[in-house]
């Protein structure tokens, strides 16, 4: 009986480090909706971003219908979730259907336009589906479609200093997740180690839900040094429509001056061009 005793002390006085050096349950980061606007088909059905500079900006926008022709016709024709460095560099993510590259384009503050082209590496996905600029605005995130349990991190076209446009835009890091994600089409810096992305995954088998919004913790802020990141499932983001189908969740975006989360869910069939939803959150 004494080993049985000392033995569920140990136990219990182990649990009870255990618990108290673990992080807080990201859980616990609970988004409620507040509101919705439609999202307009061409315009606004890829991602969405607010801008800091210049002050008023209005939010920005990507879809099918923003592409502009001198871009498309040369094979750029799909646009992600564009991102925004608090220093007011805008940046929209461009895919191609074959090739071994991807294209990022950069507004300047002053409004000039700039390409900056990453070749793929070993092993990457052609598609570009998001970019998530860290607070510090040196660095930036990208994913890749399908089934990952990585992030990459490059150098902020435009604003790093070893960037250029007549240079390749290389990756220089990995952020390594603890739990593997699908069909991420978009990620948002709420703070610097720590991302809210959108999740198109429809089997649900991953976190027990489809179209989840995921937290990423990171061990680190991104730089040029690999980093972890957690991963948990918030909630499952809202399908309504008047029509019934398959939804497919686009762009996030975290407004810090506001703490408003906003996520774009396309609706089914013809109800696209009805009631796609811009969704709005607010934390707690």
């Amino acid at each position: 009986m004494r080993a049985v005793r000392a033995a569920l002390v140990a136990l219990a006085t182990a649990t009870a480090a255990a618990l108290g050096a673990a992080p807080p349950a990201a859980a616990a980061d609970t988004w409620t909706e507040i509101g919705s606007d439609r999202a307009d088909p061409l315009t606004e059905s890829q991602g969405l971003t607010s801008v800091e500079v210049p002050a008023g900006s209005a939010n920005r926008y990507t879809g099918i219908g923003t592409i502009p022709l001198g871009v498309s016709i040369r094979g750029w024709n799909h646009v992600g979730d564009p991102d925004a460095s608090y220093d007011g560099h805008y940046v929209e993510p461009y895919q191609r259907d074959s090739g071994t590259s991807k294209m990022f384009r950069v507004q300047a503050p002053g409004g000039a336009w700039s390409e900056y082209v990453h070749t793929l590496g070993s092993g990457e996905a052609l598609n570009n589906s998001w970019v998530a600029i860290t607070p510090g605005g040196q660095w930036m995130l990208t994913g890749e479609w399908g089934t990952m349990t990585r992030l990459l991190v490059l150098p902020t076209p435009g604003v790093n200093p070893a960037t250029s446009p007549s240079a390749d835009l290389p990756q220089v890091s990995t952020v390594r997740l603890d739990h593997a994600v699908r069909d991420v089409q978009g990620c948002d810096f709420t703070g610097p180690v720590t991302l809210l992305c959108s999740s198109d995954d429809p089997e649900g088998t991953l976190f027990g839900i489809t179209k989840p919004l995921l937290r990423v913790d990171l061990s680190a802020e991104p730089g040029t040094s690999d980093v972890t990141g957690h991963v948990t499932a918030l909630r499952a983001l809202p399908l309504r429509s008047s029509c019934s189908g398959a939804f497919e969740t686009e762009g996030i975006d975290y407004d810090r001056r506001t703490g408003t989360l906003r996520v774009i869910v396309v609706s089914p069939g013809v109800c696209v061009l009805t009631d796609s939803k811009n969704y709005r959150f607010t934390s707690g």
